[in-house]
């Protein structure tokens, strides 16, 4: 795939997910892609998939770019950043100009995948983390794959609406309000006993530059997303190790923990994973589940994209047993979700 079509292809699914202005954005660098500068030359060389299922390198690049309107790096480029409207005509020579201006800004940028550590997404880790606690009722172990900055570590600090109930603490840290579909999951809490996520290149969250990293993978004309990564931000008080997270889960589970329900799961990261790797995670998962024991159960949840233009699926594994869910999709930002679940 080349940059443009990548582009292209990026532009649509912004669009989509409600973004005209990410939309419009990078449709118009693809028009214009400068394909003889510094970033135009880093992304012809580089290695694999590149667009939107993969290493996603137009949504690095927009990070970058709103990277530099967040910190005031470029006055110019943030005049035509929302809040005001998409003009294409104005936006796309800014662009550029920021492109040639800050090359080694956003080379250094672009070396590191997306960190859309998008707490919404928690509207779906919940209702999974209840069924899979009900059908094992015992404290949870938690491992995070690809966990970013670790906001939805704390996934059980966070309440979710449903269609008629709420599901979460009393008190929680924050409040999801997806448009819910579907019905109502296991009330009952689950209790985390233990959580730690893994990633290649682990943010702090409480650290200015990681932080900056997160609210700039954040859509411009979003503003309704920022406010919830702020409430996270403020409740994160979990581990994120930096490594391999097959190596790494590797060692979670060299030690079972009887007693416990040890829950693995990753949103949108699984994709970037190289196909290897995916394959390895897979074999290690599935051989700790078939030594998983009653009282020492194993749960692999994912919410990923599966080919669908509808939103990620969401799957959910238990052993003992190799018992396979569809629990239904969600929207990748987590604005929606169509909860169906039924034995795959």
């Amino acid at each position: 795939m080349t940059l443009p079509a990548a582009l292209r292809l990026q532009s649509q699914s912004c669009a989509a997910l409600g973004s005209p202005f990410m939309g419009a954005l990078l449709d118009g660098l693809a028009d214009r892609w400068p394909k003889d500068s510094a970033i135009g030359h880093f992304f012809a060389t580089f290695d694999g998939d590149i667009g939107p299922g993969g290493h996603s390198l137009p949504l690095r690049l927009a990070g970058g770019l709103h990277a530099l309107v967040l910190t005031g790096r470029d006055p110019d480029l943030a005049a035509v950043y929302p809040p005001e409207p998409p003009d294409a005509a104005r936006l796309i020579p800014a662009a550029l100009t920021a492109i040639e201006t800050h090359s080694d800004f956003l080379l250094d940028w672009c070396q590191s995948p997306p960190q859309t550590n998008e707490v919404r997404r928690s509207v779906a880790i919940i209702p999974a983390a209840h069924v899979a606690a009900d059908l094992y009722p015992l404290p949870l172990i938690t491992s995070e794959l690809g966990a970013s900055g670790g906001l939805n570590l704390m996934w059980d600090r966070f309440a979710v609406q449903t269609s008629d109930t709420t599901l979460g603490p009393d008190d929680p840290a924050l409040t999801l309000t997806p448009d819910w579909t579907g019905p109502t999951p296991p009330t009952d809490r689950p209790t985390v006993a233990d959580r730690h996520g893994v990633d290649l290149n682990p943010l702090n969250a409480h650290d200015p530059a990681d932080a900056l990293r997160l609210r700039a993978y954040l859509w411009p004309d979003q503003p309704n997303r920022m406010a919830p990564i702020e409430a996270a931000i403020a409740a994160q008080k979990a581990r994120v190790d930096k490594g391999d997270a097959i190596d790494w889960l590797a060692q979670r589970l060299a030690t079972p923990m009887p007693g416990h329900l040890h829950l693995i799961y990753h949103t949108v990261a699984w994709q970037y994973f190289p196909a290897e790797v995916q394959a390895k995670g897979t074999a290690l998962i599935e051989a700790a589940g078939a030594s998983a024991t009653d009282t020492a159960p194993i749960a692999w949840f994912a919410m990923e994209h599966d080919g669908d233009n509808k939103g990620v699926g969401l799957t959910l594994r238990l052993w003992p047993g190799n018992q396979c869910y569809n629990l239904g999709r969600a929207d990748f930002h987590g604005r929606w979700i169509t909860w169906l679940p039924s034995l795959a």
